[in-house]
């Protein structure tokens, strides 16, 4: 093989390897665990409902939801919980989606110790997939992705607000 011919080959597998990690947009969310447990209708059915499940008479925005997070995970996702920054906490009950900069909401997938957060610069939403410990986890692409959560967070005006998802039930 040509030396040319080498060099395409090196370059093409470093930019495969590359584009299988993308970096989060926000940042990881220092203090995490003290952050106020939001009840939603999500959190009050208390997990995602499981791959095999029927849930073709819910809402549009919420068999996305479950068919986005069966791709992280066979099965399903499990149980699950929405943590607002206490920062931000009268701006999240506005609902309103005008949150300070820095990370404000996390869906946090507790079975599998994934934080899927979405935080603001400059008025707007940016996202980021996290482990517990912090490690970023967020994917060039697939359900890891900061598009992936774009594309939910913004396709469904009637229930989300500049990345801000969800109905708080009291």
């Amino acid at each position: 093989m040509g030396k040319i011919k080498l060099a395409i080959l090196a370059l093409g597998i470093f930019f495969s390897a590359s584009s299988a990690y993308a970096a989060s947009e926000v940042a990881f969310p220092e203090g995490w665990q003290k952050w106020n447990s939001i009840s939603t209708t999500l959190t009050k059915i208390g997990a995602l409902p499981g791959c095999d499940a029927d849930v073709s008479t819910l809402p549009q925005i919420y068999q996305e939801t479950v068919a986005t997070y069966c791709g992280v995970r066979k099965g399903g996702p499990g149980k699950v919980a929405v943590l607002v920054n206490p920062a931000v906490k009268s701006a999240y009950a506005a609902r309103t989606g005008k949150l300070a900069d820095g990370p404000a909401m996390i869906l946090h997938l507790k079975d599998m110790k994934v934080l899927f957060v979405t935080g603001y610069k400059g008025g707007k939403a940016q996202y980021g997939v996290y482990g517990e410990d912090g490690k970023d986890i967020a994917a060039a692409s697939g359900p890891l992705n900061a598009d992936t959560c774009r594309t939910c967070h913004t396709g469904y005006t009637s229930f989300c607000a500049n990345g801000q998802c969800g109905k708080v039930s009291k």
